[in-house]
C-alpha cells in the first residue's frame, strides 16, 4: 500500500514548477490530486500525468467564490478532502518608494487572501469527519502546507509586497495550527530559498503569465540570478523536484508530530533574498 493510498489532495498553482512537482510526487504515492492553475491547458497536462486519477479546476483563485469552487470540485469528485498545499503565487517586484497599492494588494491577494479563503472553505470538510473520529477514539491525520519564502521570514529587496505577504502566510499558519491541531489538522508551511522556477528564470519577453488578460513579466535580475543562488552552502538553487520534497514530508505520515512549524528548504541558505 502507497503512503498516501486514497488520500485526496489539492494543489494550487500547480500547472508548472513546484506546483507540478508536488502534484506528481503526491500521485506517485497514492493521492488523488486536483490540479489547480490559471492556465488551463497547463492544468490538464498535468493532470494527465499524474500516476492516479485527478481533477483539474482552472481559474483566478483570487476571484470571489473560485477558491470554494477549488474545493467543491474536490468533493464533487471524491467526497472528501485529505491535504491541502497552497502554493499559487507570482511576482512583482520594485522598490518600496515606487510601489503601487494595486502591486501591494496583488501580492497580499494571491499570496495570503487566497490560502485564508482556501481553508475557509475547506474547514466543513476537514474538522467535521475529524469530530466524528474523535467520538469513535480514532485518530486519523490531514495536512495543511503553506508555501512561503524566506523573504517572508528574513525579508527581500524590491519585494515589500511579497514578502509583506509571506509573512502573514506565516502567522495565518501558526494560529490555525493553533485552532485546529485539536482536529489532528496539521498546518505548517514551507519557506523555499531560491528555486529554479519561472518567477527566477531571466527577465525576457517570454517569461509572462496573463491575468485578466493583463501580461505580468516574471524573472528577476541578471545580478541577482548570478549571485543569489550561491549564497546557499549547497552553492545552487533547489529544482522544483527537490522543493516538492519538502512539501511532500509535510504531507506524509512521518510529519503527523509536526505541527505550526515552517521548514526552511533553502539549501542551507541564511539570509533573505537580495
Amino acid at each position: 500500500m502507497k503512503v498516501l493510498e486514497d488520500k485526496v489532495a489539492l494543489v494550487t498553482g500547480s500547472g508548472r514548477g513546484i506546483g507540478r512537482a508536488t502534484a506528481l510526487l503526491l500521485a506517485e504515492h497514492g493521492a488523488h490530486v486536483v490540479v489547480n492553475d490559471l492556465d488551463h491547458d497547463a492544468a490538464n497536462e498535468v493532470a494527465g500525468s499524474l500516476a492516479t486519477e485527478g481533477a483539474v479546476h482552472a481559474g483566478d483563485l483570487t476571484k470571489p467564490g473560485v477558491p470554494d469552487e477549488l474545493v467543491q470540485t474536490a468533493i464533487d469528485r471524491w467526497g472528501k478532502l485529505d491535504i491541502i498545499v497552497n502554493n499559487a503565487g507570482y511576482t512583482i517586484d520594485g522598490v518600496v518608494h515606487k510601489m503601487t497599492d494595486e502591486a501591494f494588494q496583488r501580492m497580499l491577494d494571491i499570496h495570503l487572501i487566497v490560502p485564508f479563503r482556501i481553508v475557509r472553505a475547506a474547514a466543513p470538510y476537514l474538522r467535521e469527519p475529524a469530530k466524528a473520529e474523535r467520538e469513535r477514539g480514532e485518530e486519523v491525520f490531514r495536512k495543511i502546507v503553506n508555501v512561503t519564502s524566506i523573504a517572508g521570514t528574513m525579508g527581500g529587496a524590491g519585494q515589500a509586497n511579497y514578502a509583506a505577504a509571506k509573512a502573514g502566510l506565516v502567522g495565518l499558519t501558526k494560529t490555525l495550527a493553533k485552532e485546529w491541531g485539536q482536529f489532528k489538522i496539521n498546518v505548517n508551511a514551507v519557506a523555499f530559498g531560491w528555486v529554479n522556477t519561472r518567477l527566477t528564470a531571466s527577465q525576457d519577453e517570454d517569461n509572462v503569465i496573463e491575468i485578466d488578460g493583463e501580461r505580468v513579466r516574471l524573472g528577476v535580475p541578471e545580478q541577482l540570478r548570478q549571485t543569489v543562488p550561491g549564497l546557499a552552502p549547497l552553492g545552487r538553487g533547489a529544482t522544483p523536484e527537490e522543493a516538492a520534497g519538502g512539501i511532500f514530508l509535510l504531507c506524509s505520515p512521518w510529519a503527523n508530530f509536526i505541527h505550526g512549524q515552517v521548514l526552511n528548504v533553502t539549501g542551507g541558505q541564511a539570509v533573505g533574498m537580495g
